[in-house]
C-alpha cells in the first residue's frame, strides 16, 4: 500500500509540473488516503501482531 502512495504522490508532481492541476490535485488526494490508510494497518499490526507461543 505504500507503494501505491508514492506511486500516486510521483504522478501528482509530474502532473503539477506540467499544470495538470486537476489531475495533481486527484492525486494527491488519493495519496494522502492511502498513506494514512498504510499508518493505521501498521500501527494495527504492531499492536495485535504476531507473537511468540505461551509459556
Amino acid at each position: 500500500m505504500l507503494r501505491w502512495a508514492i506511486i500516486f504522490f510521483v504522478i501528482a508532481l509530474i502532473a503539477a509540473f506540467f499544470g495538470f492541476g486537476g489531475v495533481a490535485s486527484a492525486a494527491s488526494g488519493a495519496a494522502k488516503v492511502l498513506f494514512f490508510v498504510f499508518i493505521a494497518l501498521f500501527v494495527l499490526a504492531l499492536i495485535f501482531g504476531r507473537r511468540g507461543p505461551p509459556k
